[in-house]
């Protein structure tokens, strides 16, 4: 079950930022911090025991509850909560600045592109490690294989319009959500773009990619995904 807790300070926009979080109360104020002016912070709590919700309820995010556990789950509850054209989502552990996102959402508005992808740089040491890269590589190789798409990362910073996203009609619930957005996308027809972000250490530890069985964990999840029948397509614009 999804509920929504709206703070009285929560503005009007037409761009929503879905940050899925699950125990992110030490990141939670940097990155909500810097959420742009006057666009929405809506924080997915994905059964949070440290207080994440109330601490994101009261630096004016709108809180969504979400109870099925998996990082699709809280995505997808984020994109049906929203109701800005345009959504965009960011992971909640400070290793992406939210604000990273005002080309990309410029890029989607100005209609040069239908999703807009984050390739991440990683900065400092530990910011990216090895086992979740050669997850990611992989990824991306067997993606293009299937969809034709010469990406070179699968990232969480990403950008679109709220309506075509949802007539996507993602289903997966666990770590193949971000893939399987892509691959309805380019199954669709949209135009995808990456950007480069710098991509920073998280804070806390990492509940998919901080260990290589989470990382082939959801290697496997996206795999998956990949083996997916190319579907009827939707437009993105």
């Amino acid at each position: 079950m999804t509920t929504v807790t709206t703070s009285p300070t929560s503005p009007t926009t037409d761009v929503d930022v879905v940050l899925p979080c699950l125990n992110e109360a030490e990141a939670l104020p940097w990155v909500l911090g810097r959420i742009p002016a006057g666009w929405r912070a809506l924080v997915v709590d994905n059964g949070s025991t440290d207080g994440s919700a109330d601490i994101a309820g009261a630096l004016g995010a709108t809180v969504v509850h979400e109870a099925r556990r998996g990082f699709g789950a809280a995505c997808h509850a984020g994109l049906t909560a929203a109701t800005a054209d345009i959504v965009c989502f960011c992971d909640c552990d400070a290793s992406l600045d939210p604000g990273l996102l005002v080309p990309f959402v410029r890029e989607v508005r100005d209609g040069e592109a239908d999703l807009v992808l984050g390739r991440r740089r990683p900065q400092g040491r530990g910011a990216w490690p090895a086992h979740a890269r050669a997850g990611n590589l992989a990824l991306a190789r067997m993606l293009r294989r299937r969809t034709g798409l010469r990406l070179h990362d699968l990232g969480p910073l990403r950008a679109a319009r709220r309506e075509p996203l949802l007539a996507l009609s993602l289903d997966d619930r666990r770590s193949g959500y971000p893939l399987q957005m892509v691959v309805r996308a380019a199954d669709a027809g949209w135009r995808i773009t990456e950007r480069e972000v710098p991509y920073r250490p998280r804070t806390g530890t990492s509940k998919v990619t901080g260990t290589w069985r989470g990382t082939w964990q959801a290697v496997r999840d996206m795999s998956r995904v990949l083996k997916e029948q190319p579907r009827v397509r939707v437009g993105g614009g």
